[in-house]
């Protein structure tokens, strides 16, 4: 298992109270059901309508992750 850094942006920032979460997983798939388990049906929702990205990467699929890794969920932005 790899010790991973989940970092989170706007309204999943707001769900989980907290900009950074420590997570040990061995792929993104695998981190992100940790975290919904953790933070509920809202991150969840939040989740299904933000971009993943893995150390700068968009995310496609199920990707490996390694320690020290960071995970950023990114929902969408509003304003003008």
């Amino acid at each position: 298992m790899a010790k991973v850094t989940l970092r989170l942006f706007a309204g999943a920032r707001e769900i989980a109270g907290a900009g950074t979460i420590s997570y040990e997983a061995t792929t993104v798939q695998g981190l992100l059901a940790e975290a919904q388990s953790d933070l509920g049906p809202e991150f969840t929702q939040m989740l299904s309508i933000s971009r993943v990205w893995l150390n700068g990467e968009p995310v496609e699929g199920d990707s490996e992750i390694s320690n020290g890794d960071e995970v950023a969920v990114l929902p969408p932005v509003s304003g003008g």
